[in-house]
Order: C-alpha cells, then sequence, then structure tokens
C-alpha cells in the first residue's frame, strides 16, 4: 500500500461556503496602492523590508496604478491641494476597494491644525482601517492589515454592493 494515502492520512471532507472563499482569497491577495505623503510613507516602505515581510500576508506587490488596487494606504498628511487627487485615485480602483488610513496626521490632522491639512482622510474617502502613530511603526501597520482581512473575510454579499 504505502505511498502518497499514507503520508496524507484521512483528510475527510472540507465544505464552505462560495462566500468565504472569495473572501478568504480576497485577503490574501490584497495589492496596496502607494500613496505616501509624509514621514508615514518611510514606515510603509520598511513594512516591505525582510524583517517585517508584508508578502506573508499576499501584500507584496505594492502598485502604483489604481486600476490594479484594491487596498489604498493614505500614509501621512493630506494638504488640501492633494485632496482631489487622491479622490480622483480612489474613484479610478475596481470595486471592492479598502482604505487604510496611516498615522495621526491622516486620522485627524495631527499636530497640523490649520487651514491647508484635511483634518481627517475619512472627509474625502471612507477609511476602513486606522493605524495610530506618529508614525506608526512597521509592526502597526501589519496589525492593521491584519484588522482589514477581518473585516473582509466578515462581509457579505450584499455588503460588496454597497462598497
Amino acid at each position: 500500500m504505502g505511498g502518497i494515502s499514507e503520508k496524507l492520512g484521512n483528510m475527510g471532507v472540507v465544505t464552505t461556503t462560495l462566500e468565504q472563499a472569495v473572501n478568504w482569497g480576497r485577503t490574501r491577495a490584497m495589492w496596496p496602492m502607494l500613496f505616501g505623503l509624509a514621514c508615514c510613507a518611510i514606515e510603509m516602505m520598511s513594512t516591505q523590508a525582510p524583517r517585517y515581510d508584508a508578502s506573508r500576508f499576499g501584500m507584496e506587490l505594492m502598485r502604483a496604478s489604481p486600476r490594479q488596487s484594491d487596498l489604498m494606504i493614505v500614509a501621512g498628511r493630506v494638504t488640501r491641494k492633494m485632496a482631489p487627487v487622491l479622490r480622483h485615485l480612489y474613484d479610478q480602483m475596481p470595486d471592492p476597494k479598502w482604505v487604510l488610513a496611516m498615522g495621526d496626521c491622516c486620522s485627524c490632522g495631527g499636530v497640523f491644525n490649520n487651514y491647508a491639512i484635511v483634518q481627517g482622510v475619512d472627509e474625502i474617502v471612507p477609511v476602513d482601517v486606522y493605524v495610530a502613530g506618529c508614525p506608526p511603526r512597521p509592526e502597526q501597520l501589519i496589525h492593521g492589515f491584519l484588522t482589514l482581512h477581518e473585516k473582509v473575510k466578515e462581509m457579505r454579499w450584499s455588503d460588496w454592493a454597497t462598497k
């Protein structure tokens, strides 16, 4: 006898729903779009380095094109002048799409409480996950990725139509 059946053992039957399988695939193949605006972008870049290796989460392809991305990481402060560009790129992304706001400046304006800085990127695009810090460490960004993965795993077909 022996052979492959001996190594595999009795695996039984695996069942799942199509919705769960699609959500699992979405979490393992997110392609983030680079949108680094300030010091948070340096931490975002280091997340791709071998020490932290975002490839473990299926995010090794940081895209520069919005048409090839489904996750926008807004890293840093957003100025009023940059806001229309940010919205235009978001609108070009295919559905479903997600936004991760990285850093205090992006989330709430940070220390820049003036007319030139958007006081929270959620004024421009809907944000799914906020990552706090000034600037947040790569470990915090990875925690943001995992938080987003949990959110995507719980999505239903009806959520995709409204996203």
